[in-house]
């Protein structure tokens, strides 16, 4: 039986922490960093947990991991 492929571009944008859970960077924070407040940009630089409804899926995503 072949190997199951991970989804490459769900690879380079999430990532599974030690417990688990799905990680990924959150939007916002590449340009108009201007009118955003410092302690807006402070949390932007934290990865995010993936919501409960987008797990499933993402875990189809990435088989190996």
């Amino acid at each position: 039986m072949p190997k199951i492929k991970n989804v490459s571009g769900a690879k380079k944008r999430f990532r599974r922490t030690a417990t688990g859970k799905l990680v990924h960077q959150g939007a916002g924070k590449s340009h108009i960093l201007t009118k955003k407040s410092r302690k807006r940009k402070r949390r932007l630089k934290r990865a995010t947990v993936v919501g409960s409804a987008n797990v499933k899926t993402l875990a189809r995503c990435l088989p190996a991991g």
